[in-house]
């Protein structure tokens, strides 16, 4: 072989392992790229459950307030249901005695 063919063939192979090279670069810049994109939507996926963790919690601190709040109503409710009870015993028992003096004292309860 002569020296120009043998510079053709080594510029040929210098082409070749360059276009090799350039597409293994290539490939790995595409899958860095993939990686960040991975991770930034990880990244996004993380921030996003955070925020929604977070707002669940303010809900449920605002259910356990108004939990307690009906809870203190339904108690306050109770206690006048029971005065109630107590009043309404107080005056049944005070017209029929209302009753039995009228009796008493000659006429027709009503």
């Amino acid at each position: 072989m002569d020296a120009a063919t043998l510079g053709a063939v080594g510029t040929i192979v210098v082409g070749l392992a360059a276009a090799a090279a350039a597409l293994i670069g290539h490939r790995g810049a595409n899958a860095a790229s993939q990686s960040g994109a991975v991770l930034g939507g990880y990244s996004t996926l993380v921030d996003n459950l955070q925020e929604e963790r977070a707002q669940l919690r303010d809900r449920v601190t605002e259910n356990e307030r108004l939990l307690a709040a009906a809870y203190a109503e339904l108690t306050s409710e109770r206690a006048n249901k029971a005065e109630l009870h107590a009043r309404i015993a107080e005056l049944t028992n005070e017209n029929a005695r209302l009753r039995e003096r009228i009796i008493e004292l000659g006429g027709e309860p009503t």
